[in-house]
């Protein structure tokens, strides 16, 4: 995972692997992110110990920081009506999890064209872990 500051940010989580052959340790950090199936997405803030259940269970899930026209597009297929203000606010950090904590996970397809592979890592050419902003390109292959 590449070491960028993610305290204070939006993160959105994508379960890639499923549920065959997890520790169980693993098993329940990713239910504790309400990650429970394969292609579920859910929205959280960067704070140490989302941060840290990240780190633990980064083989199962990709993640990087939203954008703010993803997001509106999100929360529209999760039932909120996105508004430009709470977007921003989402974004920059100033709203708190509570907030939109009731829409989350959201059910998502495969992407279009698949993954591009479910047991490496992003930088070696696979799925898992930290994307960065390249996370929107695969939401939008998920709409």
């Amino acid at each position: 995972m590449a070491k960028k500051n993610l305290e204070n940010k939006l993160l959105v989580i994508v379960r890639v692997r499923g549920r065959a052959r997890v520790r169980q340790s693993i098993t329940e950090t990713l239910n504790r992110l309400n990650l429970r199936r394969v292609n579920n997405l859910v929205l959280v803030f960067g704070t140490k110990s989302n941060i840290g259940m990240i780190n633990k269970c980064h083989d199962f899930i990709t993640f990087g920081e939203v954008s703010e026209e993803v997001l509106s597009k999100l929360l529209a297929k999760g039932g909120v009506d996105a508004k430009k203000e709470i977007i921003d606010e989402l974004t920059n950090g100033k709203k708190a999890s509570q907030e939109f904590e009731g829409i989350t996970p959201i059910r998502m397809h495969p992407p279009k064209h698949g993954y591009e592979g479910i047991k490496q890592g992003y930088g070696a050419g696979g799925a898992l872990g930290y994307r960065g902003d390249k996370i929107n390109e695969l939401i939008k292959r998920m709409m």
